[in-house]
Order: structure tokens, then C-alpha cells, then sequence
């Protein structure tokens, strides 16, 4: 019966899957931008127009509430908050730091503000007042729209922050603030697109602030032909369709919410799902799976590590026909456990905020278990050294995007008044990630990590991912991260840190055990050479292990 399910779901991959022959649409497809582009207008307020359909679900926090939002019920929520806007004297550039949980207003803002030409600056809800004094006052932005539950943090250090002159909640009526019913009240359900200036594919649309791995977050100015660009991510990784309902997890305010919940589906004419609960409840995501039969879902590695700490077979999960991870590659493991209770791959994609999707595994291709895939179709993306050269198979270098002119589709053109952080990663005709990895005789990109991550141990180089999937293999171990430790003999040693599952105490005995199990499953030079057990492994706001955090106080 398995074997029957598992095959019913292959045949409707290949059935529906967008890309058939990686080759051919590698050497042939060429994303086009327009001279004039504006996505709310081009995209959203188009499908209202021409073929009204789901946009999305909304889920409130109790999984209780569920409403359906067509595509003509968003157009008229964003006309209405850009007329608002406009009336509030608000225009074309002014810069917005947007800090909105995952509810349909979110929406509403960030395409009201794309209509009227307002610069958003999204976010993340689990920033603090210090982190949100940073970037208004880095970005000078002037405008502050966030949920009630955000006020008080921007009401602390507004005084700190001259450029801030316009505040909107979202939620009940407060001091000084505008609320955002009184702000659409009134307001006509169409805005009128001749009022402003055209919106060029190169004028700036958002701003979005790195993630910090190595230091103070870097501004990633995004422009118009960005959300164009992620028809690329919808079409080739994320295999959309227009009877998708596709789920990403992410927080508003990552960029991984301009994939995943905003621009690539929408692209393609998918539906989403936007669930505003707080923290993550693995059963009760498995349920909302069921519930609203969502065919294609996009997870961090840590979800998926979760779920397979889980009984899959108490679930109904037929809906789903592709599954995706991104954030970091996603262990081997973990994806053989996926595969086992559904019959099908995990799809590993890889971008940052400075690009869109430019190397994935897709379903026209075999999946290697641990392997980033290949590079997009209409990105030159490659392997190169320190100078620019690319490397040959299974070596070491840079995760490198070509630079063109114009800038290939979805690489950013440099960091926000920034030249020299811009300088050091454009370089020798190419844009370089800091991300390293190598490629195998049959073109898939293996990633190892940060440029400033690897482990460099009696002259041995050493990939802390390498590691971390090995030790993620071993029954009591739900997270891991590997550094280097300064060691006068070798140079540097493994250090491993790891969250263990549940059941499991962390003791001398385990430490044992472990590196035993390591050195069955590693080469020798690769085993930890010291452990250490921690609750929790510090992370960026976008779920990435901060090493560099490991490596100062540990």
C-alpha cells in the first residue's frame, strides 16, 4: 500500500512540475524585466482583475479562525492603505521600518506601500527596542508601522530617533500613534496609479536588513524587478501552480517571507497560508497540513529535525506533493526520515537576502541527500577562488554570482550606503556570498560554510556542516554545531555543541559515546575532540547558528 501512495505521488510530480529538462532550460531561459514594473499593481492587482482566485488563508493564533482572502480582497486592502497613506501626506521613497506579525494586514501594508512607492523596511517580531533604534536611525527611515504588541518597543526609543515623524499601529487606539482603521476609513478600494509617478523595475521597493553572522546587519536595498526575479524561485525550486496552496514558515520581517510568503507564489498564482501562531507546535502544524490541504511547504532544517522526532504515520500528509528547506542545507538524516514517512525528497534551495533562490535540487532532477543541487536556470553561479578563478571538482572555494550589466535577475546592487562592505564581496567579476562549497563531476554544489566557519585542523580543512550532519545522525542528538578551538598541537580542533533530544542527559558516558559513533561515521580528523551540551544553540533572528557567538564565549 506504501509503495502504491509513494508511487501515486511521484506521478503527480511529473505530471505537474514546471521543469522537465534541467539542460535544456538552463541553456535557454532568460528572465525578461520590464522597463516599468510595479508588483502590486502587475501582479496582484492584475490576477483580481483577469481571473480572481485564492490568495490566501489566514489561521489566527489558535488555529481556530480560518478565513479565505481572494485576490480582488487584497487589491482593494492595499488601494485603500496607500489612498490613506497618501492622504496622511505620505509619499513616493519616504522609508518605513514595518514590524507586523502574520496577520492579513500585513499584507494590506506591504503592497499599499509597494502601489504608493513607499520604501518598507520589514522587520522581524522578535526585535528588540535596540535593534529597532538601529535601523530606523541607520536607514533615517521616517515612518514606523507596527502590531500593538510592537508599540511600546518603538514608543521607548522614539525620542532617540529624530528622522521618525508618522507612527501607525495596528490594534487599539494609542497616544501618538495613527491606527490603522482610522487610516483606511473611508478610503476608496482602488488607487489611482497615474497619481504618483510610474514605478520603474530599478526604483527601490524594500530595504532588508542582514541577518548580523559576523556583525552589525548590513542594509540590502531590494528594487522593483526583486519581486519580478522571484518568478525564478516560484517557478524552478518551488515547482508552483496556480492550485497550489503553499505554506512557508518564516517570520514577516525575514527575507525568506518575500520568497516564500509574498512574492514567488503569488507569481505564479498560488494561494498561501498565513498562520499567526506564536512559537512552533510541530503536531499542531501536522494538523493544519491536513486541515487545509497544503500541497507544497517550505521549512528551516529545524522543523523538519523536529518532525522527524515525531510518529509521521499519526498525520495525513497526501497533500503535500513537494516539500522545500532553506536557511541552511538540510542533513541527510533527517531527509531519509522524511522520505520514509511520505514518500518523498525534501528539495534543499539556497539564496540570501542579497539574492533570490540561485542553487536548488528540483523534482526533474535525482536528489543527492545532503547536496545544495545545481545552479537555478538564468543565474551564472559558480565555485571560484580568491581570484576570481573557478575551481575544479570536490575543491574548496566561493559561492560566487556573476556580475553583469545589467545585474543578473535578483542580485542586489550593493549595501546601502555602504561602499566598503559592497567592495569586499564584488570582486573579480563576480558578487562572492561568503559561503563556501565544492562541485562534484555531476554539476551539484556541496555546501561546507561561512568562509570564516572553516575548521582548519593539522592541516586538514574541515566542513563544520560536514560534521554537524554526522553528529545530527546519532539518536540522542537534536541540534548540533561544530567550530574550531585554537589547539597548540593541531592547529585548531573540533569542538562540537549540541542540543540533545529528549530523554537523553548529558553526561561524561554520552561524551564517549558520541565521539566514538563519530569516528565510525567521519574520518578520523573529523571527530570532536570536546563536547558540550547546551539548551539551546544561539541563532540569528533568521534561525541561522551564529559560530561566530560559539567561537567568542564558548
Amino acid at each position: 500500500m506504501l509503495e502504491m501512495i509513494r508511487l501515486m505521488i511521484y506521478l503527480k510530480q511529473r505530471v505537474r512540475q514546471k521543469m522537465n529538462d534541467y539542460n535544456k532550460e538552463k541553456e535557454t531561459f532568460s528572465l525578461q524585466v520590464p522597463e516599468l514594473y510595479n508588483f502590486a499593481y502587475d501582479v496582484v492587482d492584475k490576477q483580481a482583475k483577469e481571473a480572481d482566485k485564492l490568495a490566501f488563508i489566514s489561521v489566527d493564533e489558535t488555529a481556530s479562525v480560518i478565513k479565505h482572502h481572494s485576490f480582488s480582497d487584497i487589491a482593494k486592502a492595499s488601494s485603500k492603505v496607500a489612498n490613506g497613506l497618501q492622504r496622511e501626506g505620505i509619499k513616493k521613497s519616504d522609508l518605513a521600518f514595518v514590524m507586523i506579525p502574520r496577520i492579513p494586514q500585513w499584507y494590506a501594508i506591504m503592497l499599499g506601500c509597494c502601489k504608493l512607492g513607499v520604501v518598507t523596511m520589514p522587520g522581524t517580531n522578535l526585535l528588540t527596542a535596540k535593534d529597532i533604534e538601529y535601523r530606523i536611525n541607520r536607514s533615517q527611515a521616517s515612518i514606523a508601522i507596527v502590531s500593538e504588541d510592537n508599540a511600546d518597543k518603538v514608543d521607548a526609543i522614539k525620542a532617540n530617533c529624530p528622522s521618525l515623524k508618522t507612527l501607525l499601529v495596528i490594534g487599539q487606539k494609542r497616544e501618538g500613534w495613527q491606527n490603522y482603521e482610522e487610516l483606511v476609513d473611508g478610503c476608496g478600494e482602488t488607487f489611482d496609479r497615474a497619481s504618483i509617478e510610474p514605478s520603474k523595475a530599478t526604483d527601490l521597493m524594500m530595504i532588508y536588513f542582514t541577518s548580523g553572522t559576523t556583525g552589525m546587519p548590513k542594509m540590502v536595498p531590494r528594487d522593483m524587478a526583486y519581486a519580478h526575479a522571484h518568478t525564478v524561485t516560484g517557478k524552478f525550486w518551488m515547482d508552483l501552480n496556480e492550485d497550489d496552496v503553499h505554506w512557508t514558515l518564516s517570520d514577516t520581517g525575514w527575507a525568506k517571507a518575500a520568497w516564500g510568503m509574498l512574492f514567488a507564489p503569488w507569481q505564479m498564482g498560488a494561494a498561501m497560508v498565513l498562520f499567526d501562531g506564536q512559537g512552533f507546535d510541530p503536531e499542531q502544524h501536522l494538523h493544519l497540513i491536513e486541515k487545509l490541504g497544503v500541497t507544497t511547504f517550505c521549512a528551516p532544517p529545524t522543523v523538519y529535525r523536529l518532525f522527524a522526532q515525531m510518529d509521521l504515520s499519526m498525520f495525513n500528509l497526501s497533500s503535500i506533493r513537494h516539500a522545500l528547506a532553506a536557511g541552511e542545507p538540510l542533513n541527510p538524516e533527517v531527509i531519509k526520515v522524511w522520505r520514509k514517512a511520505t514518500g518523498a525528497d525534501v528539495y534543499d534551495g539556497y539564496g540570501q537576502t542579497e539574492t533570490i533562490n540561485i542553487v536548488a535540487n528540483y523534482p526533474c532532477l535525482p536528489v543527492k541527500p545532503g547536496s545544495m543541487g545545481k545552479p537555478v536556470p538564468g543565474v551564472d553561479v559558480d565555485i571560484v577562488d580568491e581570484q576570481g578563478e573557478r575551481v575544479g571538482t570536490d575543491t574548496v572555494g566561493h559561492i560566487a554570482v556573476r556580475l553583469t550589466e545589467p545585474l543578473q535577475p535578483g542580485l542586489f546592487a550593493g549595501y546601502w550606503k555602504d561602499d566598503e562592505a559592497t567592495a569586499k564581496c564584488f570582486k573579480h567579476g563576480w558578487y562572492y556570498t561568503g559561503d563556501t562549497a565544492t562541485v562534484d563531476a555531476d554539476g551539484y554544489f556541496w555546501f561546507v560554510g561561512r568562509s570564516d566557519d572553516i575548521i582548519t585542523s593539522s592541516g586538514y580543512r574541515i566542513s563544520p556542516f560536514e560534521v554537524e550532519s554526522a553528529l545530527l545522525e546519532h539518536p540522542a542528538i537534536l541540534e548540533s554545531a561544530a567550530i574550531g578551538k585554537p589547539d597548540q598541537v593541531r592547529g585548531e580542533i573540533v569542538k562540537a555543541f549540541v542540543v540533545l533530544a529528549n530523554g537523553y542527559q548529558g553526561n561524561d558516558e554520552l561524551k564517549l559515546d558520541i565521539q566514538e559513533f563519530m569516528k565510525q561515521h567521519t574520518a578520523p580528523y573529523k571527530y570532536p575532540r570536546e563536547i558540550e551540551f547546551l539548551k539551546s544553540l544561539p541563532k540569528t533572528i533568521s534561525g541561522k547558528i551564529r559560530r561566530v557567538e560559539l567561537r567568542n564565549n564558548y
